[in-house]
């Protein structure tokens, strides 16, 4: 793939619409309700499938943004550090934590020069962000590095298929009727395919032991519901009902996963 060909990303938004991060009609908060529901409970079945306690394990979150995943992971008891390039974001993140009494460690960096010493965390996370990133493999390798060992990596992307092209670009960012998005969030380019991701973790010291697609409602309803969404007519909320995002054998859109680092 030739590199100088890919259209230009617009990762500036993260600043630009931070404020919209916890606000239940924002845009940024779509995640919390429409990708959280399908996301989180794989988290919590393989945490204690691996009999992971909390109470006793540091989690990294590596692309924190405003906290919708922090805050869940520091509410089953982890220890949170989280980590991101918008400094916005991050305002709101930490304003956002105190205010429901959350004690969260939020950092300004990059995912591919972590400030962590070597073997830090037991928990490693990056959700919704390698998809946005076009060094993602140096990110995989800085995860790698501050996992200690037998530590944990949890993941979420986007696959580069023409499905996910067709529902994520094509209906959910351009189309007049049905966009939801704003321009440039996503890059089909920059999408991931499992083979891919999979070589990066195994290159990288880590072992992947599962992946998981996502179902979503059928394609009127989900047509129906993104109209409806672009006019206003139902919230966020409810957009994440009708979307119905929940773990699934289908890896065509986007897939969850996690790693494991040997001792």
């Amino acid at each position: 793939m030739n590199v100088q060909t890919i259209p230009v990303i617009d990762n500036d938004l993260y600043d630009r619409l931070a404020g919209t991060w916890w606000d239940e009609r924002g845009f940024l908060n779509l995640l919390r309700t429409v990708i959280n529901p399908w996301r989180l409970p794989y988290f919590q079945r393989v945490l204690s499938q691996q009999r992971v306690d909390p109470t006793t394990s540091h989690a990294l979150d590596v692309g924190c943004g405003g906290g919708l995943l922090a805050e869940e992971f520091a509410a089953m008891g982890f220890s949170v550090t989280g980590i991101d390039p918008s400094r916005e974001s991050l305002s709101v993140a930490g304003a956002h934590a105190l205010q429901n009494g959350l004690h969260i460690d939020y950092r300004f960096g990059h995912g591919a020069a972590l400030p962590f010493e070597n073997e830090s965390f037991e928990i490693v996370y990056c959700c919704d962000v390698l998809e946005h990133i076009r060094n993602w493999d140096a990110v995989i390798a800085e995860i790698a590095r501050v996992l200690k060992p037998n530590g944990l990596f949890f993941y979420d992307t986007i696959n580069r298929t023409l499905f996910s092209k067709v529902v994520i670009v094509k209906l959910m960012q351009e189309w007049r009727l049905t966009r939801m998005t704003p321009p440039n969030l996503h890059v089909w380019e920059m999408f991931i395919k499992p083979t891919e991701l999979v070589e990066s973790l195994e290159r990288n010291g880590l072992r992947n032991l599962d992946l998981s697609g996502l179902k979503l409602a059928t394609p009127v309803t989900l047509l129906v519901a993104l109209v409806q969404y672009r006019r206003g007519r139902i919230s966020a909320a409810e957009l994440g009902k009708r979307i119905g995002a929940k773990e699934g054998a289908n890896l065509n859109v986007s897939y969850i996963g996690y790693a494991w680092r040997a001792a």
